[in-house]
């Protein structure tokens, strides 16, 4: 039997990326979905545009004000009743219009494991590509893989729902890797596309704070990984950094 997608979708003030996402989703081959789009209380015309937009796979979320991003998510999480989690924010959307068909067909061809996750590039506000993710999903995948950063960029990381527990808002910034993790722990087959599945926006709300972002995941890294070997692991991390920093920034010259 082909699994039913939750595609969960935070938006706030989002009025010039919404679009895409909605318009991606919509565009989809495989049909076996529910979209729930959670809005934080825009103050613009994002909730126009997406109620504009609803289809009866829509579940909408009115404008209901939340303690933050991860929050939001947690109450588009409560709400699903899909087999498998795939959160797709205000600016994100799928690569192509089959992807969500490749997913279905990956899940079914290995007897619904706990996790099914692929590759992703990196888009522009204008939804312009920029290039590769600074980190390339791996052929093999496991939680003590994360001790080497986020290698599955959060969007392309499709989650058995019953494994799946809430964020944790003790961290503002850096909640998607704490829980990727967790998730990880709690999988017992964790399958790759080998395709690229997501097209992310680069300033995303961890990209545009980075260093309270990287601050929160080496306190995340260091529970889950141990103090020292977290911290050599992130003299490594510094030249990795820069090189993404490098490409980010000629990318808007």
């Amino acid at each position: 039997m082909a699994p039913l997608f939750s595609i969960i979708t935070v938006t706030y003030n989002a009025e010039h990326t919404v679009g895409r996402t909605l318009d991606s989703v919509a565009s989809q081959t495989c049909r076996l979905y529910e979209h729930i789009i959670v809005d934080g209380a825009s103050t613009d015309s994002t909730l126009s545009i997406v109620e504009a937009a609803a289809r009866p796979e829509s579940r909408i979320v009115r404008s209901e004000p939340d303690t933050g991003l991860y929050d939001a998510m947690n109450k588009g999480m409560g709400m699903a009743r899909g087999d498998y989690l795939i959160f797709l924010n205000a600016g994100d959307k799928f690569h192509s219009s089959d992807t969500l068909q490749t997913i279905a067909d990956t899940i079914m061809n290995n007897d619904y494991p706990g996790i099914v996750y692929g590759q992703t590039d990196l888009v522009d506000d204008s939804g312009k590509y920029i290039g590769p993710r600074h980190l390339t999903a791996p052929d093999k995948l496991s939680y003590r893989d994360f001790a080497r950063g986020m290698l599955v960029c959060h969007q392309a990381f499709v989650v058995l729902r019953r494994i799946a527990t809430p964020y944790s808002l003790q961290w503002r910034f850096s909640a998607d890797y704490e829980w990727c993790i967790r998730c990880l722990q709690h999988s017992r087959n964790n399958i790759p596309t080998n395709r690229v599945l997501i097209d992310y926006l680069a300033e995303g709300m961890t990209t545009a704070n980075r260093r309270r972002s990287l601050i929160e995941r080496f306190r995340i890294m260091s529970y889950y990984y141990g103090f020292w070997s977290t911290l050599w692991r992130h003299i490594g991390f510094v030249g990795r950094y820069r090189r993404h920093k490098k490409m980010l920034n000629n990318a808007h010259i």
